[in-house]
């Protein structure tokens, strides 16, 4: 059954979006928005496994892919990598969109998640998405470092050659968001780049009043 992307837009006018690149910042000023105004925050990554137990290998190949090592992981080729990537996105939108319609059926949601801006034109309005960007490159090291990808780091690292592994991350981050990091700034979409003369708070008051959120 497909369901046609206006009625999604429809049920979803409660979802509030967090989306960018990695390591702009939509999981933490999404907290800590959710905590300023007492708002429940759905973590689309934070939901993959359960996604995957629910998931069937007929209909999600890419999801239920499994690899030998981190030698297999990482060795792929850029292209490979991030194609991977983007399937594996486009598979989990199904579960995390029902989620998203079930959840905001009780108020607002603020959603941590991983739409595209050719996925946020279809099936939110801008008023109700904010993009953290951060310059794509080098995003390796920082990524790893955080402590919700503690799994990935260890995995990254058990890799025969690490640094290796650190390159292709970093190559393949940057092919899947140079362009859409260059692509939001010339729209209409609001977006905030990740800066140190910044707060979390700081940020967090801009995405409120973007979305007309108050406390």
């Amino acid at each position: 059954m497909n369901i046609q992307d206006n009625v999604l837009k429809h049920y979803l006018q409660k979802v509030y979006f967090f989306l960018g690149t990695p390591c702009g910042g939509k999981s933490t000023t999404a907290r800590a928005l959710g905590k300023r105004l007492g708002l429940p925050v759905y973590g689309a990554d934070e939901r993959f496994s359960r996604h995957l137990k629910a998931s069937d290998p007929r209909f999600q190949p890419v999801m239920n892919k499994r690899f030998q090592n981190a030698d297999e992981f990482f060795g792929r080729s850029v292209a490979e990598y991030e194609g991977w990537l983007r399937q594996n996105a486009r598979e989990q939108l199904d579960f995390i969109l029902l989620d998203l319609i079930r959840l905001s059926q009780e108020g607002p949601i603020l959603c941590d998640g991983n739409l595209t801006m050719e996925e946020a034109i279809r099936l939110t309005e801008p008023s109700r998405c904010v993009f953290l960007l951060r310059d794509p490159h080098n995003l390796a090291e920082e990524y790893a470092r955080r402590p919700d990808h503690r799994d990935f780091c260890e995995y990254l690292n058990s890799a025969s050659d690490p640094e290796a592994a650190k390159r292709a991350v970093n190559e393949t981050l940057l092919a899947l968001n140079e362009r859409e990091y260059h692509t939001v700034k010339e729209s209409s979409f609001f977006w905030l780049e990740r800066s140190p003369d910044r707060g979390v708070e700081e940020t967090a008051a801009l995405v409120a009043a973007h979305f007309g959120l108050t406390e």
